[in-house]
């Protein structure tokens, strides 16, 4: 029937009677009814003017839980809080919807268990056709979910703040399209050093160095974020103070719902310590590496020299006894003489490469450097010209360093004539030494503690660093074809080393160059070594029965020709085994030479063996560089090779000086008879 009713349209020209209008109003009530009661995600329900509940539909009963008959007639206040209820909340809600037209408000709702609900409320008066108020019209909407969204969302907000704002480790800020800074974090005041107020609304830029500036890096930075999404780099950032820091610096767009560009964030950290680290790391394996190839090189270098101190042993030896035996022949005696020239500067260079590859024989004691540079004065100045004066400086007292005296001569020389090379123009050349102390890490290699630094400065055209780097390699050299071996510097940085200190090159292109040599102090009452003041000649001792050791038969032959030309006995032997083997089988020895670099048995080992089975035999080791394996001993007398005849007698007649001083000291055979007192006899024979 209503649905009829519903369908049912006036025709044209039929009149409306009372009765149709009555039953239409009523067909759009039950309309109204209807639709107020489908409702089900809003409370819907009317209220008398004294606030009681007048109808009731379904949303209301399913957020507040109670049914039609539970409700209807009962005071709209039970809804509220207790709280609510004492301040009056509910007749204020009413007398405001009354008297404004309508009252809207979001708070706590109780429902019918008890529990609570947050609730969206709005109440408009309703009021008849008079004005009078006929009730209340009241809309309640639940909002508990959306409100627990809401509030987690502001707390994953709030948290967020809190974790944006608690790193300081990064700087984490946003900046508006244009690069301005619209957020700061802890972080960001720690490493630039702004606070809020300083540095918000201020553009970004300030941030970059002037450089940086200039070539328009801050705003590429913004366009390359904005097109290809993200902006990465690291580089030199400016604090507030002005210092500068290294900065890895991440930059990202902002967008929008519609892709538009709100803004960037950018992070960044102060890397300068990692940066630091790093650089320290790569100097320390580039160091590492280039010792590698130095430990090579002198290695390489030790091996070669070896092998040609025993050629121009050879080569020196033959040709001294070949002079001996030159009938009275100028122009033969002139080659001769420049063979040996020619064969002594090839020891000379032998003698560098050992001492580049720091196996050189170091006779060690206190040296005055001061007193050392004097005396080599008219040295110095007649090797390098008179066109190029040299100045001293010191200080008035310097303590001794502790030095082969022989060997830093030749050093300081090798600096001044490279000074001399280094000033094709002319210039000065500038020696100087004072006194340093060294701390821990303060220089690589170098041990902390007490060092005379010995410098040499010239002014002329200097290196670049490249060349620098390179200075101290073997052979290389930046003189002419002919003009330079390559190995001055490579001798002085082992000489240096060996010695316990260290060469260090300064130099700058067109300003000159400074070598220093770092040589540790002399311990305080070190005598040093003495050096031998009585004359020898090869003719002071008898003829001797000498066994000479050397497993290259060159030397071999050519030691016992040197040794029988001076009127001695010589038998050979090609190894320690045969050595030990002849000196058991044989007639007595006087003497014993020996090669240090054996195989199977070593000099050093022979000599041991030697003196355990023929206790008083003297032993001579030659050898043509120091090795860490040989024994050290204060009487011990050493062939440096390649030797001449000269040197051979001498240190032949110098063992046995040592020998007798020695003997001075032991205690005179017993009454069995022993080799105490017959070695004193012997000793007494061998020199005249």
């Amino acid at each position: 029937m209503a649905d009829d009713v519903c369908n049912r349209e006036p025709t044209i020209g039929h009149a409306m009677t009372a009765a149709d209008a009555v039953e239409a109003l009523v067909v759009d009530d039950e309309r109204y009814r209807l639709l107020v009661d489908s409702i089900v995600d809003y409370a819907i329900y009317m209220l008398d003017p004294q606030g009681r509940v007048a109808s009731w539909n379904r949303g209301a009963q399913r957020f507040k839980g109670y049914t039609d008959a539970e409700i209807i007639g009962e005071h709209f206040s039970r809804f509220y809080t207790d709280d609510d209820r004492a301040i009056g909340l509910p007749g204020r809600a009413l007398r405001i919807a009354e008297t404004e037209g309508r009252f809207e408000q979001e708070g706590w709702r109780v429902r019918k268990d008890g529990s609570l609900m947050w609730a969206h409320v709005l109440i408009d008066p309703i009021r008849g056709e008079d004005g009078t108020l006929v009730g209340y019209a009241k809309v309640t909407r639940d909002l508990t979910e959306r409100r627990a969204a809401l509030a987690a969302l502001e707390r994953s907000e709030q948290q967020f703040r809190l974790l944006v704002q608690g790193v300081r480790d990064y700087a984490i800020y946003m900046l508006d399209p244009q690069g301005k800074v619209t957020s700061w974090n802890r972080g960001a005041q720690r490493f630039k050093g702004y606070t809020d107020d300083e540095i918000i609304g201020e553009h970004f830029s300030r941030f970059y160095t002037d450089a940086d500036r200039a070539s328009g890096l801050p705003a590429q930075a913004l366009r390359t974020a904005a097109t290809e999404g993200r902006f990465e780099a690291e580089g030199r950032r400016v604090r507030k103070d002005g210092t500068c820091f290294w900065a890895h610096v991440v930059i990202d767009p902002i967008r929008g719902e519609h892709g538009e560009l709100i803004g960037f964030a950018k992070i960044t950290r102060d890397v300068t310590e990692r940066r630091n680290t790093e650089r320290a790391l790569e100097d320390a394996r580039a160091r590492f590496v280039q010792s590698q190839k130095m430990e090579a090189i002198g290695q390489l270098t030790g091996g070669v020299a070896h092998d040609f101190n025993n050629l121009l042993a050879v080569v020196l030896g033959n040709l001294h006894l070949a002079r001996k035996r030159l009938p009275p022949d100028r122009k033969l005696l002139q080659l001769v003489e420049n063979s040996i020239q020619a064969a002594e500067r090839g020891a000379t260079l032998t003698k560098r490469m050992l001492a580049f590859a720091r196996q050189q024989k170091l006779e060690t004691g206190p040296v005055d450097v001061p007193e050392l540079v004097r005396g080599m004065t008219e040295l110095l100045q007649g090797s390098i010209g008179a066109g190029i004066p040299v100045a001293t400086r010191f200080p008035p007292k310097l303590p001794l360093a502790n030095v082969d005296a022989n060997q830093l001569e030749l050093a300081l020389l090798n600096l001044a004539v490279n000074a001399r090379d280094a000033m094709p123009e002319g210039g000065r050349i500038t020696i100087a030494a004072r006194d340093a102390v060294v701390a821990p890490d303060e220089i690589p290699g170098l041990a902390p503690g007490h060092y005379v630094c010995l410098s040499v400065t010239d002014t002329g055209d200097g290196m670049d660093a490249q060349t620098l780097a390179r200075a101290t390699e073997p052979f290389f050299t930046t003189k002419g074809v002919g003009k330079g071996t390559g190995l001055g510097l490579s001798m002085i940085h082992g000489f240096a080393e060996q010695s316990g200190g260290r060469l260090r090159l300064r130099s700058v292109p067109g300003q000159g160059t400074t070598a220093e040599l770092w040589l540790p102090e002399a311990e305080a009452g070190d005598p040093g070594k003495a050096v031998p003041e009585t004359a020898l000649c090869p003719s002071a001792t008898r003829p001797l029965r000498v066994l000479v050791v050397d497993d290259d038969p060159l030397v071999l032959m050519n030691t016992a020709a040197l040794l029988e030309d001076l009127g001695h006995v010589v038998k050979e032997a090609a190894s320690g085994a045969q050595a030990l083997h002849v000196l058991r089988c044989a007639e007595p020895f006087d003497l014993v030479i020996t090669d240090q670099l054996m195989p199977g048995m070593n000099g050093t080992q022979l000599i041991a063996a030697i003196g355990r089975d023929h206790p008083g035999l003297p032993a001579i080791l030659a050898t043509g560089y120091a090795d860490p394996a040989e024994g050290e001993h204060a009487d011990d007398v050493r062939l440096t090779k390649p030797f001449g005849q000269e040197e051979l007698a001498r240190a032949i007649q110098t063992k046995f000086q040592v020998e007798r001083r020695i003997l001075a000291f032991r205690p005179v055979a017993d009454e069995t008879g022993g080799s105490p007192g017959a070695m004193t006899e012997v000793a007494g024979s061998w020199l005249g």
